[in-house]
């Protein structure tokens, strides 16, 4: 019987993790007038029914009081969300605005902000390989409008594969679920395949999670063999199906790994990654540092 387990990265692992993966802003933007009142734009893939996403606006806003900024008072904050759907058109919109700096996350909505501006600065949450996916030339020299940080390095990809087989070491087939959704996530990808056979499993790897009752067919498949596990990469598709296959998992009493803390908050067995909270408290010390000059 796997006994239910929660494992992240530790603080020091975390900032030097954070700390590798930050991007260095390439330029000095314009001195800013410290009476004038400075508009930041924040653009999320998160739903306003998430429960994740005031955590995150929360951590943002509080740092940045932290660093003299008040909203309402000194800055003016904008807040937008936007699904794959609507994300090019909300991004244009908010560009429109002309704020002074914009705060997003995920890769989709990285993309769509970056083809409505290349002058406005723009600072980015969570996006997987941003060197791989050409947002930025280097992680120490990114050159053009962009920095911030990013969630992912390449070696996790093995790390979570080995970890699910520590917990459960009879397991000797996982299921991926979310390979095509990493954007930039190739080198995760690889890595897992390379893992594989040195810990003797197979892999067999889910991409398609539309419908969203594609999810219960995949994991109830999976409970009817021996010897399975369950690997779910980051997504914002897997994000916003969370709560479903955490719950269709434990139902079916699969050992799972989850790439972040809240799916095991959720009821989720096991997760190794980032503190994704904590990179909104970096990501305001950067627009602190850029609005400043």
């Amino acid at each position: 019987m796997v006994v239910p387990t929660t494992r992240y990265i530790r603080r020091r692992e975390l900032v030097n993790l954070l700390g590798g993966m930050t991007v260095a802003w390439p330029f000095a933007t314009r001195a800013q007038q410290a009476e004038r009142v400075q508009r930041i734009g924040m653009l999320m893939s998160f739903p306003a029914s998430d429960p994740e996403a005031p955590i995150r606006v929360t951590a943002f806003q509080q740092r940045l009081q932290e660093l003299g900024w008040t909203d309402r008072h000194n800055i003016q904050i904008d807040y937008h969300r936007a699904d794959n759907d609507s994300v090019q058109k909300v991004a244009s919109e908010l560009i429109a605005r002309a704020p002074d700096i914009v705060l997003v996350n995920g890769t989709s909505v990285l993309k769509a902000v970056q083809q409505a501006t290349r002058t406005i600065p723009i600072v980015f949450v969570n996006v997987i390989d941003p060197v791989g996916q050409g947002f930025v030339q280097s992680l120490a020299h990114p050159g053009g409008n962009i920095t911030g940080l990013s969630n992912v390095e390449s070696e996790m990809g093995g790390k979570w594969l080995q970890l699910l087989k520590q917990i459960a070491p009879q397991v000797t087939e996982v299921a991926v679920i979310g390979a095509t959704m990493l954007g930039g996530g190739a080198g995760v990808e690889a890595a897992i395949q390379a893992m594989a056979p040195s810990i003797g499993v197979k892999l067999t790897p889910f991409t398609e999670l539309q419908p969203a009752s594609e999810i219960e067919y995949i994991i109830n498949r999976l409970a009817r063999r021996a010897n399975t596990g369950l690997l779910v990469l980051p997504g914002a598709i897997t994000r916003g199906l969370r709560e479903r296959i955490v719950a269709l998992a434990a139902r079916a009493r699969l050992p799972a790994v989850y790439p972040y803390r809240y799916y095991v908050t959720g009821g989720g067995l096991m997760s190794y990654g980032v503190d994704t909270v904590e990179a909104y408290r970096r990501a305001a010390a950067y627009v602190d540092r850029i609005l400043k000059g």
